[in-house]
């Protein structure tokens, strides 16, 4: 089993939840997939999922939170 750097204690900081890591993650990742949208940062894995995470680490990859607008 391979190690994931940078590790989630390492990349959670940059976000406000589990949750929201994981879901950024797999966005970024099937974009990488994909082709759609360039990679960010240096390849240093060839795991899409670990390049995603690093690219959030680097604070290369953001997220905007929409205020809830429904009652």
């Amino acid at each position: 089993m391979d190690i994931v750097t940078p590790s989630l204690d390492q990349v959670l900081p940059k976000v406000d939840s589990r949750y929201t890591l994981v879901s950024l993650a797999a966005k970024r990742a099937r974009d990488i997939m994909d082709g759609s949208h360039e990679v960010t940062a240096e390849r240093t894995s060839i795991r899409d999922v670990t390049n995603a995470l690093e690219e959030i680490y680097e604070g290369k990859i953001t997220y905007k939170r929409l205020s809830n607008t429904t009652k």
